[in-house]
């Protein structure tokens, strides 16, 4: 609106002399008033009487000494009179009436002339929203003459039918019911350029019509645009960055869920100039039946050991090798095919991380042979001005239907599996897997409630027996601990000690089982003073050694409960306890001293370092359960597993050391490993893991002879 006139311009009437500025800014008062207010005593003799005080001076000033003499003397009396007495009401009224009208009339034809000069684009539209007139600048933004723009349609003029919500704005303005509205419209010329146009329509004053006024703003949307291509692609390699993919991402999905109502039929074509708006208006009219799947899938890479290539040759080289990089992605993504918004869209989403998103997708295959086809074209060594480099990729690959799914979802989604890829050995690309996923949100669920888990008491502690292999008397118990999940309901061991281990919650953990076995292996004791007393074996995470204690917990847990030290024994596995040095080894080298047991779990899957065993102050070796498995097959048995089994027994009690044989399940087992000479045997063929009381009446019970 710089262009518009700041205001009407006011000449003087042509009859009218050179006047005093005061003139004109009261001309517009009646007569009347100003002789009554204004007009002082008249001097005798003077050409003014009678006039406004503000005429008066000018024209006695102004006028010839001849002039002024003769029209004092010459004048009849009466008209010197009616001068002196002032004009008849009428006549006066009657040239003030049309001093009035010349005003207007003038002041029309600055308005006109000005509307038709200002370089501002301007049409004066009536209630029906038909052109009345319309200025030259009109005429020349829309390539023809402005007198051939009257009589039209200004709606069809800068295409305000296009979508319902302007229709609306601009018909609700025509009927008075809004003040202006103002949109954006991207127009055709007839020369063919495009150019973008800012429309406002507003109501005249006074008046049943309206002024629409278009503003060229080519250059300065192609300003924006220039910004915002800066602003949403990365510098490095050319690829939209990560707020353009999030952006286009969420577009697609939101398009995806409008695809999901019935098709929309039009009869009408649609104009040139819309097929080069935003494809969000009609992308789904359009679109509709050619491509279109209600799919969507993601390929989230990220290079194999890049980290190297920056800290090695530096980062302008590891700039040149993300740009190389993404120019083989983007090729393969073209080469893939195209859907309704052009080719896969390739970004950029920080450090070495790539994403290709792919609209419509046909399924998992299409994007199987996507990841594949990118795994292929970055096997190809990379020349960087004499660096020859050659890198790998890890690929998460999610397909899925788009209906129904967020943008955050879907991004969760490909970063588990990007996880996947890497930790299944990397260069290789990984399919989501929903099960595997609900297992991933199961454990991480564990994590965030397992700390609290032990403060509100919500695990528990089952016994399998320990029985001797000679006459079948319980020996001893393995404490096993399970957790009470208010949602999850009773979790084995294997479910959340792993998680316990990794968040350091072991150590409260551990030292709860310790003092719940040890509390009950001495009221056992009591309640069975005249029966053999049983030990209790508990287990040992490494961290435990490590990040606690472990000697002076088991001594002040000894001391509070009661129980001798040669009736707990405690077990770590035998990665843990080979190779340990250090403070490891002086714990349980203080634990053995102090007369707790110490026993070795899963002996024979680790290390089996036989040379250092000698040197640990370990008391029992407990065979894994994948030997004692292969007695299983009675009738056809496998001599290796036997000689195996038949070894280790003799080398432990040559150590001094006893055996316990686990996952025993059948009298055929149990028979065979009597035969071999092992000492006690653990498992369903003596008893599930069982609560307290079922223990204390294995305890009253005859020996478990089988």
């Amino acid at each position: 609106m710089s262009e518009t006139p700041e205001g009407p311009v006011h000449p003087e009437p042509p009859e009218t002399p050179q006047t005093d500025p005061a003139v004109t800014e009261r001309h517009a008062e009646p007569c009347a008033t100003r002789q009554t207010d204004l007009v002082p005593d008249p001097a005798p003799g003077s050409l003014s009487t009678g006039l406004p005080a503000g005429l008066r001076p000018g024209l006695d000033a102004g006028l010839p000494t001849e002039l002024h003499t003769g029209l004092d003397a010459g004048h009849p009396t009466e008209l010197h009179t009616g001068l002196d007495a002032g004009h008849p009401t009428e006549p006066d009224a009657g040239l003030d009436a049309g001093f009035r009208a010349d005003r207007r009339a003038a002041e029309l034809r600055d308005y006109r002339a000005a509307f038709r000069a200002a370089q501002l684009a301007m049409a004066v539209v009536d209630q029906d929203g038909i052109v009345v007139t319309a200025n030259d600048s009109l005429g020349t933004l829309l390539g023809t003459e402005a007198g051939a723009l009257r009589e039209q349609a200004a709606a069809d003029l800068v295409d305000l039918a296009s979508d319902g919500r302007t229709w609306h704005a601009y018909h609700e303005v025509l009927r008075g019911r809004r003040s202006r509205f103002r949109c954006t419209r991207r127009l055709k010329h007839p020369d063919g350029r495009s150019l973008w146009a800012e429309v406002t329509v507003a109501p005249v004053p006074d008046s049943r019509s309206v002024l629409l006024s278009i503003a060229d703003v080519s250059d300065r949307r192609e300003l924006q645009a220039r910004l915002r291509h800066l602003q949403m692609h990365d510098p490095v390699t050319r690829l939209p960055n990560r707020a353009l993919f999030f952006e286009r991402l969420s577009s697609a999905l939101e398009a995806a869920a409008q695809d999901t109502d019935p098709p929309y039929e039009s009869d009408e074509p649609h104009q040139a100039h819309q097929s080069n708006q935003s494809h969000k208006s009609h992308q789904s009219h359009e679109s509709y039946g050619y491509g279109r799947t209600g799919r969507i899938g993601l390929c989230y890479l990220d290079l194999d050991g890049f980290k190297a290539v920056n800290d090695t040759l530096g980062h302008r080289v590891g700039d040149r090798l993300l740009a190389a990089v993404a120019a083989r992605l983007t090729e393969c993504a073209d080469s893939d095919g195209y859907t309704r918004s052009g080719g896969h869209l390739v970004a950029r989403l920080g450090g070495d991380e790539f994403a290709i998103l792919v609209e419509d997708s046909t399924g998992t295959e299409q994007l199987a042979d996507l990841a594949r086809s990118v795994l292929c074209a970055l096997q190809s060594p990379f020349d960087l001005g004499g660096q020859r480099l050659s890198v790998s990729a890890s690929i998460g690959v999610v397909e899925r239907t788009a209906h129904g799914t967020t943008a955050t979802a879907l991004m969760q989604a490909a970063d588990t599996t990007l996880y996947w890829a890497k930790a299944d050995g990397k260069a290789r690309w990984t399919l989501f897997d929903p099960e595997r996923n609900a297992h991933r949100m199961t454990r991480q669920a564990l994590s965030s409630t397992l700390r609290p888990a032990v403060e509100r008491g919500e695990f528990g502690l089952e016994y399998q027996p320990l029985v001797d292999l000679t006459d079948g008397a319980v020996r001893g118990v393995e404490a096993l601990v399970r957790w009470n999940h208010p949602q999850f309901g009773s979790l084995p061991p294997n479910r959340f000690i792993g998680i316990a281990e990794e968040d350091g919650s072991i150590v409260e953990l551990g030292r709860w089982v310790l003092r719940t076995a040890c509390r009950q292996a001495r009221q056992w004791q009591k309640d069975h003073p005249r029966e053999r007393p049983i030990f209790v074996s508990v287990n040992v995470a490494v961290r435990q050694v490590w990040d606690s204690d472990l000697v002076a917990d088991v001594a002040g847990i000894l001391a509070e409960t009661g129980l001798a030290p040669h009736l707990l024994q405690l077990e770590l596995t035998e990665s843990a306890v080979m190779g340990s040095a250090g403070r490891p080894l002086q714990a349980l080298k203080a634990l053995s001293d102090m007369g707790v047991r110490i026993a070795i779990d899963d002996f024979g899957t680790g290390y089996s370092n036989l040379a250092y065993l000698s040197r640990l102050p370990v008391s029992v070796l407990k065979l894994d359960g994948s030997f004692v498995r292969g007695f299983q097959d009675e009738e056809h048995p496998n001599p290796a597993d036997e000689l195996i089994v038949e070894a280790l027994v003799q080398l432990a009690h040559r150590l001094g050391l006893t055996v316990t044989a686990e996952c025993v399940e059948t009298s055929g087992q149990a028979a065979r490993l009597r035969r071999i000479g092992c000492d006690t045997g653990q498992g369903w063929l003596y008893s599930r893991a069982v609560a307290p009381d079922r223990i204390a009446e294995l305890i009253r019970t005859e020996p478990l002879r089988v």
